[in-house]
């Protein structure tokens, strides 16, 4: 009787019943992974279920069966270097911190036995140092500057030094507080209010509003080296797009505005993180503006506003591989077989990248290897996802037919990366430059204005560049925040992360305070 009523039923009603049996399967195993797995996206290979096991007789011993048959194997020979860890030390007199930057007091500890001898009772023949970590209260140090005022006898005129003009008019703050304090909110991303905190813990008074006004007033000075740095992302035959929400702005009470933080990065290793109200097309123009160079690829993700902007200025649209293979790990739970066959493809693409990594292959060499090894994997793949859609065995709303489907429809910008050594198989170095931004908004939520939103774009363009080119990013702020004001405004570009380093990172300009701890340090 059911299966009478069961032949009775419409196919198109069934078919939707099991799609949605599919969709729920999968929200199921989505909702599973959030709670007990792990969200990584790397493949783990299973291991052999034919090695041995603790307490398991080895096959081919003497006390095995002599009948029973042995599988070998054959294996690419290779080469595996071990780790050497350095040896465990007792040595109290190792350094375990960089002398040039930590400040060292010297604890002199007497003798027992000379006390009571007379100097030329005892000969100093040497002596052994121990190093102990230590911690004040507050890291802070106030600079004290005592100007004596002074009166000829001959003249009576009476004079006294000018106070040290600071880089912020009038304010009570160092170049080093300054940069401090920037570093902390962006890189450490500590919110003003636990900086505020800290302060008050330390001994020092001054209110949380004043924190924000020297924050906006010192950003305000870095905003034109962050334009110079953007005019420079922008001339790049190869660009880096993605977006990021952020909030910022107060929508209504209780309520904050959801903004983009839009990150560009170029082929220099420079990246700016340009904030805009929205997610639309028209911002990206704003970001990237309208007149790019000749033969530019934009290399983005898979959302639409990048290849119709890159269809009207006739770009070349570079695709991400990474988030094609997203698409394939998440249908894992629905067609667990058809989908780790698209990630084994996949996964020998990235294959021949780490090949060209470790032999450090550029040019026409990265694009022969390319060509020999990657495009037939690539036409293997698309081969593959052709013949699948001809079995018609799939449900339009299961994910593995989307994940094919986002595949195929990208596939001519997924194979740019093959003809063009410039291009990158994916996004994800500017999918790891931006997370500073997901981390904030886990510290400091929000941003009270859009003002704000923007600079903390300004910061973090700078600092995360900085990072890419492997500077201290407390020595950079604190020397071009001296040297902007006297810096010719038609070379700003200079004082980029990427032209600061040859030009000024040798011999940087220093606080007052620099000069303090190496006097002291040269006093111990």
């Amino acid at each position: 009787m059911q299966s009478a009523q069961l032949d009775t039923v419409p196919k198109a009603q069934y078919d939707a019943v099991l799609g949605e049996v599919a969709q729920l399967r999968h929200q199921l195993e989505w909702f599973r992974r959030q709670l007990f797995g792990s969200k990584s996206e790397k493949r783990l290979i299973p291991e052999n279920p034919e090695q041995g096991i603790l307490g398991q007789e080895f096959i081919g011993s003497e006390d095995s069966d002599s009948n029973v048959l042995t599988k070998t194997t054959t294996v690419a020979g290779h080469e595996r270097k071990s780790g050497v860890k350095p040896a465990p030390t007792t040595d109290e007199s190792i350094p375990f911190f960089d002398e040039s930057k930590v400040p060292v007091e010297v604890i002199e500890v007497p003798c027992r036995e000379a006390a009571g001898l007379a100097p030329d009772q005892y000969e100093v023949i040497g002596q052994k140092v121990s190093h102990r970590l230590a911690q004040r209260p507050g890291s802070y140090v106030v600079l004290k500057y005592v100007r004596p005022m002074i009166k000829r006898l001959d003249t009576q005129a009476i004079s006294c030094a000018k106070a040290p003009v600071g880089v912020l008019e009038g304010s009570r703050a160092d170049v080093s507080f300054l940069a401090g304090l920037l570093i902390d909110k962006c890189t450490y991303h500590l919110p003003f209010y636990r900086q505020h905190q800290r302060l008050a813990a330390a001994g020092i008074k001054v209110s949380r509003a004043w924190l924000t006004q020297i924050a906006q007033s010192t950003i305000a000075l870095l905003e034109p080296i962050y334009e110079a740095q953007l005019a420079s992302i922008r001339t790049s035959r190869v660009k880096l797009v993605d977006e990021t929400p952020i909030k910022a702005g107060l929508a209504r009470p209780g309520k904050m505005k959801t903004g983009q933080m839009w990150p560009i990065m170029g082929e220099q290793d420079e990246i700016c993180f340009a904030f805009y109200p929205g997610r639309g097309g028209q911002y990206l123009d704003m970001a990237l503006g309208d007149k790019p160079p000749h033969k530019a690829v934009l290399h983005t993700d898979g959302y639409a506003v990048y290849a119709n902007y890159a269809a009207r200025l006739g770009l070349t649209h570079a695709q991400c591989w990474a988030h094609c293979r997203r698409e394939f790990v998440r249908a894992q739970s629905i067609e667990p077989e058809r989908a780790e066959k698209a990630l084994e493809m996949i996964a020998a693409l990235y294959a021949v990248e780490r090949t060209i990594a470790e032999q450090h292959l550029q040019g026409e060499q990265k694009h022969a290897l390319r060509q020999s090894e990657a495009k037939p994997i690539v036409e293997q793949l698309f081969a593959w996802i052709n013949k699948q859609f001809d079995k018609q065995g799939f449900l339009p709303s299961s994910p593995f037919t989307k994940a094919m489907a986002y595949a195929r429809e990208r596939k001519e910008g997924l194979m740019v990366y093959l003809d063009d050594p410039d291009v990158a198989i994916d996004t994800n170095a500017i999918e790891r430059a931006l997370r500073v931004i997901p981390m904030g908004r886990k510290n400091w939520l929000f941003c009270w204005t859009e003002l704000g939103a923007q600079q903390i774009g300004v910061m973090q363009s700078l600092l995360v560049t900085c990072k890419l080119h492997d500077i201290e990013p407390y020595d950079y702020l604190v020397d071009v925040l001296q040297r902007i004001s006297e810096h010719p405004y038609s070379n700003i570009e200079d004082l980029t992360p990427r032209r600061w380093k040859p030009l000024f990172a040798n011999n940087p300009m220093r606080s007052a305070l620099h000069q303090t701890v190496a006097n002291g340090n040269n006093a111990a």
